[in-house]
């Protein structure tokens, strides 16, 4: 059975719906796979879009951003992972994402969470989502809250966003077939011609089967994968047994599958100090979309960038104590994103650490716990309370228990207090509002290792992906040449986020990624051109 299309999306998270929704409104036929129900990690997520230059928004908080002001602070992300060209085009398109995401059906609001946090309670909707406020990144660009999160309940803001994305683009007639994995693309003359796909049959007798254990799962497999491999291998097993061939033609197809991060093999290889996190995402970011973009031809890079995720807050009062390594040495300023402090702790210290408060510290963060708190905080915060931490009068002992080396953790504390009480600041540049002397017995420590416990997990996500042509989303050759037809999108593809990872900055590259693309694949479509520089 071969059908035709003018362009195929192969995933149908975030980035494969921006891209669905604008090569449809371009008059494309669209068809979309996804070996899922759709949704993907995007679904999974925060539903936070990283968005500013003057959105409307952040001019109702009271914050004047502009897109230059955005450059100066995204440079320092994004790095060498796309041409300056690309991020300059990112940010002078950022004012209007939220409203075209808004026009999908999405909703977002201006309200600014007061304090730091990895996420804001429902109160709050508009926050500083990255590192706008630490050093050195407020050298350069004045801070402004940029983290734009979807209007929903507790942890639905993510599927929130997926769902108006999803119904937007299948009322503009893009064809959806869950359950279908691509296993080859179609090559003629060099040029991508459409793909090779299983698919389980929504009127397979097991695929209801199929559905309430994929709906029953997902969330918590998410955070705690491990807890639910023997149903998620039961799921693969029911797909594996009764699924059929079938093939696509289009003129374009579209890579927006997900990244890797649960690729064992992968991570071992590409980004060994980090096989110890907890994968984020679903078991089908196994880089299979990546794959197939490399089988024809296609170049990746920034495969050993992968983000870890060691948030200290909330409660923010956390942010306001020290985290050393194991050899007492401060580990970096924390008020850094929790991303950014993760990737120095897993890089530079072995992804051995500890956060180290004194009781006043600890009875203000305690005392902020249900305030600032989302359920998934209030779980990890309440064992952190409990069972999750080490006690002793003196910092000595402290480190005995920590496993640190007692002298560096001295050293530490007293050069953060020194600089504290005599004014000259923390050493480490932490904004002076979140600097608390570590001075009072008893003493606190909270293991923020790789390997802390179940309950405390690192989770994290792979960056890195196929190498795309920054104008049109086309991926590339080794050589730097295009391969006609084929396009990557979201965590496929190497993008703007693809060096370093804050909170919406990821779906922000799914949206500016995937409507990049579908584009230009629905240009393809229509006028048979192809970009070939």
């Amino acid at each position: 059975m071969t059908e035709q299309f003018d362009v195929i999306v192969v995933g149908y998270g975030d980035a494969g719906a921006a891209a669905a929704i604008e090569a449809a409104d371009r008059g494309a036929r669209v068809l979309v796979l996804d070996r899922a129900y759709g949704g993907g990690a995007s679904a999974l997520s925060g539903g936070v879009v990283y968005a500013g230059g003057g959105t409307a928004q952040q001019r109702e908080a009271g914050y004047n951003d502009s897109p230059d002001n955005l450059y100066n602070y995204l440079v320092q992300e994004v790095g060498d992972a796309v041409d300056d060209a690309t991020l300059r085009r990112f940010c002078e398109e950022s004012p209007a994402m939220i409203p075209w995401l808004e026009k999908q059906g999405a909703q977002f609001r201006s309200s600014v969470a007061p304090y730091k946090t990895s996420y804001p309670t429902d109160r709050h909707y508009l926050y500083f989502s990255g590192n706008e406020k630490a050093h050195p990144y407020r050298l350069t660009a004045e801070p402004a809250p940029r983290g734009h999160r979807t209007v929903a309940k507790g942890l639905a803001s993510g599927k929130a966003l997926w769902t108006h994305l999803s119904r937007s683009a299948q009322a503009k007639g893009v064809t959806f077939v869950p359950l279908a994995k691509v296993t080859d693309l179609v090559i003629e003359n060099g040029a991508v011609a459409g793909v090779t796909y299983r698919v389980l049959d929504q009127k397979h007798p097991k695929a209801a089967q199929h559905r309430a254990m994929t709906k029953r799962t997902a969330k918590i497999g998410n955070w705690a994968p491990d807890l639910v491999k023997g149903t998620t291998d039961k799921i693969e097993k029911i797909w594996r047994e009764g699924s059929e061939e079938r093939t696509a033609r289009a003129s374009a197809v579209i890579l927006a599958a997900g990244g890797f991060i649960y690729n064992k093999e992968w991570i071992a290889e590409h980004a060994p100090q980090f096989t110890k996190i907890s994968p984020l995402g679903t078991p089908a970011d196994d880089g299979s979309g990546i794959r197939l973009g490399m089988s024809a031809g296609g170049a990746v890079d920034k495969m050993g960038n992968v983000t870890a995720w060691r948030f200290l807050s909330p409660p923010s009062a956390f942010v306001e104590g020290v985290t050393v390594g194991l050899d007492g040495r401060r580990i970096k300023n924390e008020d850094l994103y929790g991303a950014t402090h993760g990737n120095v702790l897993m890089r530079e210290f072995g992804g051995k650490g500890w956060a180290v408060y004194d009781s006043a510290n600890w009875k203000k963060a305690r005392g902020q716990f249900f305030s600032q708190t989302q359920i998934f905080h209030k779980l990890q915060a309440l064992f952190t309370f409990t069972l999750g931490h080490k006690r002793a009068r003196t910092l000595e002992a402290l480190a005995a228990k920590m496993g640190v080396d007692a002298a560096g953790l001295r050293r530490t504390v007293d050069e953060y207090n020194a600089g504290i009480t005599s004014g000259a600041g923390d050493p480490a540049h932490k904004e002076a509002e979140l600097c608390m002397p570590v001075t009072k017995a008893p003493f606190y420590g909270v293991n923020i290792s790789d390997d802390a416990s179940p309950f405390s997990p690192i989770p994290g996500l792979t960056l890195g992906g196929l190498v795309v042509d920054g104008d049109s989303g086309t991926v590339k050759r080794a050589d730097g040449s295009l391969i006609p037809g084929l396009y990557a999108a979201g965590r496929n593809a190497v993008g703007v986020c693809s060096n370093s990872y804050i909170s919406g900055f990821a779906l922000a590259d799914c949206i500016f990624s995937g409507r990049r693309a579908g584009r230009h694949a629905a240009e393809l479509a229509s006028t048979g051109k192809v970009i070939t520089d």
